[in-house]
């Protein structure tokens, strides 16, 4: 089995905004070049309060601020391997809008619901969050591999306490989401935080043999799967899985890869541009996950 890149490039071309083309064309080709064209992206989607909003994630269009528009920054200069002016801002700004407990709201009130996911719209602003506080929380630990300024932020301290007290209250199978975003957190901080590695065993319990976790409640079929969890090799929450099942999750992204060049997700998309979106973030992140696992 093999992927087509040719085909891949093509589709991002034509189907994908011009962020992911860019971090699809670091994985390609890499340089400098590229990987600060992905910083200077980020710009568009920028507040002048420090957040970033304006479509950042795909089903959440409204200009606002907001903790999801957060996560994404953080994993697109994680992507680009490269640190941001404007980092610290981003971190004052989260720390601005942390609960008392320490936990991100879900997400803030949204001015104008046009096109965006009701689970966005329809979010508690008083409510902490584990799965968008270990999401974002994630993706700025895996950009302080290149940015120190974010791991020495009051703000990381701050969620981070949040996170490792929530999973440990954590004693029945929680929702597919909040159980790969904790996964994800827990792995990269396995080599600072003691803790964390008795937190992943304690998450472990709920991974099923396959590594497949329905999405209760999602479109028919969602499903997240193991790499959407653990996409790289010899990561300790990989010791959670059986080998075989992470080669079959491979053929299976591997045989993804539709005719017109790229992946689809099996989630709803809330407006056609959200849709399309998805797809070329889908795409850049198949390739990604594909080649750091040999295939």
């Amino acid at each position: 089995m093999s992927i087509d890149l040719g085909r891949a490039r093509t589709f991002m071309t034509s189907h994908a905004r011009i962020l992911d083309r860019r971090r699809f064309d670091v994985l390609t080709t890499g340089g400098d070049a590229a990987r600060q064209a992905i910083v200077r992206g980020l710009d568009a989607y920028r507040n002048p309060d420090g957040g970033y909003g304006w479509g950042l994630e795909p089903d959440l269009r409204a200009p606002e601020s907001q903790p999801g528009g957060a996560l994404h920054a953080f994993e697109a200069l994680a992507d680009a391997e490269a640190g941001s002016p404007h980092t610290t801002a981003l971190l004052d700004w989260l720390n601005a809008v942390t609960l008392a407990d320490g936990g991100l709201p879900f997400a803030l009130p949204i001015s104008d619901p046009a096109a965006c996911a009701p689970f966005w719209v329809q979010a508690d602003p008083a409510e902490s969050s584990l799965q968008i506080t270990a999401a974002v929380a994630a993706q700025a630990h895996r950009a302080a591999r290149w940015d120190e300024s974010i791991r020495d932020h009051p703000w990381l301290k701050t969620a981070m306490r949040y996170c490792f007290d929530a999973v440990r209250r954590i004693d029945e199978a929680p929702f597919a989401y909040v159980l790969s975003f904790a996964l994800q957190l827990l792995d990269i901080v396995s080599e600072t935080h003691p803790e964390a590695r008795e937190l992943l065993d304690h998450l472990g319990r709920f991974v099923p043999a396959d590594g497949a976790v329905a999405v209760v409640g999602g479109a028919e079929g969602e499903t997240l799967h193991l790499l959407d969890y653990a996409p790289e090799p010899g990561r300790p929450v990989r010791d959670l899985l059986d080998p075989e099942a992470v080669s079959a999750d491979l053929d299976r992204l591997e045989r993804g890869q539709l005719q017109d060049g790229g992946w689809a997700v099996d989630f709803t998309s809330y407006s056609d541009a959200a849709s399309l979106e998805w797809r070329g973030y889908a795409t850049a992140s198949a390739v990604s996950v594909l080649r750091r696992n040999g295939r």
